[in-house]
């Protein structure tokens, strides 16, 4: 270990700092993934006509925190011991060099969140959330320890296995705390005001982030742009057959999958870190067209 962070190319990396200033910080310190999550939660909440409690934000927010800062350390450690089996990047790099203060951090609010959901979530909520839990562990078990199943496959096949689960989970996540407030505000019935269609659309949407992010970093000469264009296309066509609401989530899905083809098509342009922290940064559309719906009144 001492080798590697002695070797002159990863001391380089360990020596990143914060160009750009606040939205390069947010990502680095694993900052964009929860502040994604808890707009999608407030967005379905919104979507669904419920009112979500601070506190179940705050912990959803603390969880996919501690969850990220937990992956990214992980992914750190190993490209350090073995790195000509994994590549790292920035993210990688600058939690490595602030472990010591992002470890502690991410304990302190996995135990937040823990204390949290133990003493304020509805009894009924428990099993989902538990499936939900015990998914997301099961998958980065999978991926740390490399199970065999996974070194079979190919190196592409396998990451569209994780972009698709890592995208379906983190829809799935921001949607579950919906659910238990529908439950308590309504009849079990009332579920069908679910935002079943935007969810779905966003699950896709989280993983054209990850794959092209993943395309971006690897420099494949693979475009993503045509999987945006039709993830938007297909968004728009299901807004005549949704609320009101659920239509304004897929306009909001359907403007975001467009940036990231925009973003693809300039990636010859930009930063690599300043890229990644703007494919991240998209995903914050639905905040821009509900506060535009609150201020037309």
């Amino acid at each position: 270990m001492a080798t590697l962070l002695n070797s002159p190319s990863r001391t380089a990396g360990l020596r990143l700092g914060v160009p750009g200033g606040p939205l390069h910080l947010w990502h680095l310190a694993s900052l964009d993934a929860p502040t994604v999550a808890a707009v999608w939660a407030w967005a379905f909440a919104w979507a669904a006509h419920v009112s979500l409690p601070v506190w179940m934000t705050a912990a959803l927010a603390l969880i996919v925190w501690t969850i990220y800062i937990g992956d990214r350390l992980l992914d750190a450690r190993a490209g350090l011991r073995t790195p000509p089996a994994h590549e790292l990047r920035d993210r990688h790099y600058f939690h490595w060099r602030h472990r010591r203060v992002l470890l502690p951090a991410a304990v302190v609010a996995g135990v937040a969140a823990a204390g949290l959901v133990i003493s304020r979530l509805p009894a009924r909520s428990v099993r989902p959330d538990s499936i939900v839990a015990a998914a997301t562990l099961l998958w980065l078990t999978g991926v740390h320890t490399r199970r065999r199943m996974f070194s079979r496959a190919t190196v592409h096949l396998r990451e569209w296995v994780a972009e698709i689960v890592v995208g379906a989970l983190f829809a799935i996540g921001c949607a579950l705390p919906v659910c238990s407030q529908v439950g308590a505000a309504h009849s079990w019935q009332q579920f069908l005001r679910l935002p079943l269609a935007a969810i779905g659309i966003y699950a896709a949407l989280a993983w054209l982030n990850l794959h092209a992010i993943a395309v971006w970093e690897s420099q494949r000469a693979v475009r993503v742009r045509g999987a945006a264009v039709g993830l938007a296309v297909v968004a728009l066509s299901l807004v005549v057959f949704c609320a009101p609401r659920s239509a304004v989530l897929l306009v909001a899905a359907a403007g975001a999958a467009l940036l990231l083809a925009l973003l693809d098509c300039l990636r010859g342009r930009i930063a690599p870190l300043s890229l990644r922290m703007a494919a991240d940064l998209v995903l914050l559309t639905p905040a821009v067209f509900i506060a535009e719906k609150y201020l037309r009144g």
